[in-house]
């Protein structure tokens, strides 16, 4: 579906965080697989929607990109598919961490992810925390950030948005109280709904990769694999983020529509030349 009524949301952070519960939070249901600890097997890339208030929402939940043990091609595939199913561009990144366990390990993901990601995709980020029920009694989750000066930062990053809920004992309290699913949930898609007016992010991969959906008529990743043969999983990820700037280079000439295909996406050496560039990722705005 497309036009204004559609919303794309792409769940980031660490495995078994609570990405897939936030989910089905959003959604309402029990539609995405969660987890039953952080030592399961993990899933991969898990797409669901569902129309709330008049709009579609789409959610794309993503397996922890940065601290998973997947093999380097299911990695690929992976991150192809969340691209896919999210052009051609998302409305927002929800960097999903846990209340009460910002450890070394949470730090580390972090840092990744916001190494990762460009000026331009951080105006579409938004914290999410998991595990409300352990916030101190009275206690709001800017108070909990407030006492953290890497958590400080990574919100005012991300424009200040942080949002909290928790996946197991704020289901059945009063609407209205802060400890409610359904109240943070709903402050939550305001959020996202502001964040709309500036557009969905986008560049130059997440284009190339719509007008591929478009054109392909069997299976869009296994095209997507053999156009981005020569790049790494984090290669792809960089470029998804937009902190690469300048990757795509292309030929004058090529003999086939593969190498045409192949040439638009040969890259540059990551070798520190190209630096990153507000001109490589952008805000889209939405057609009416």
């Amino acid at each position: 579906m497309e036009g204004s009524n559609e919303t794309r949301i792409v769940l980031l952070g660490k495995t078994g965080s609570g990405k897939s519960s936030l989910g089905n939070l959003i959604l309402g249901d029990q539609r995405l697989e969660v987890k039953s600890s952080p030592e399961s097997e993990t899933h991969g890339c898990q797409v669901t929607s569902a129309v709330i208030n008049g709009k579609y929402i789409k959610v794309i939940d993503t397996p922890g990109f940065f601290d998973t043990n997947m093999s380097e091609e299911k990695l690929k595939r992976e991150i192809l598919k969340c691209m896919a199913e999210c052009a051609p561009g998302p409305h927002a990144f929800l960097i999903v961490l846990e209340v009460g366990r910002y450890t070394d390990q949470e730090k580390e993901i972090i840092h990744k992810v916001l190494g990762y990601f460009s000026e331009e995709a951080l105006q579409h980020a938004v914290v999410v925390f998991t595990h409300g029920d352990q916030l101190e009694e009275g206690k709001t989750i800017e108070d909990f950030t407030s006492r953290s000066k890497s958590l400080r930062d990574v919100v005012k990053k991300c424009g200040g948005r942080c949002h909290v809920v928790d996946n197991k004992y704020w289901n059945n309290n009063n609407h209205g109280d802060y400890k409610n699913n359904q109240f943070q949930v709903e402050q939550l898609l305001n959020t996202i709904e502001r964040m709309k007016w500036q557009g969905y992010y986008s560049n130059e991969i997440l284009d190339r990769v719509e007008r591929e959906k478009r054109r392909t008529k069997g299976s869009i990743i296994d095209r997507l694999l053999s156009m981005f043969r020569t790049l790494t999983a984090s290669e792809i990820l960089q470029r998804f983020f937009g902190c690469v700037a300048g990757c795509f280079r292309r030929r004058r000439s090529s003999t086939s529509e593969d190498e045409h295909l192949l040439n638009d996406f040969e890259t540059f050496s990551l070798d520190g030349k190209q630096g990153a560039s507000s001109s490589f990722s952008q805000s889209r705005r939405r057609k009416p």
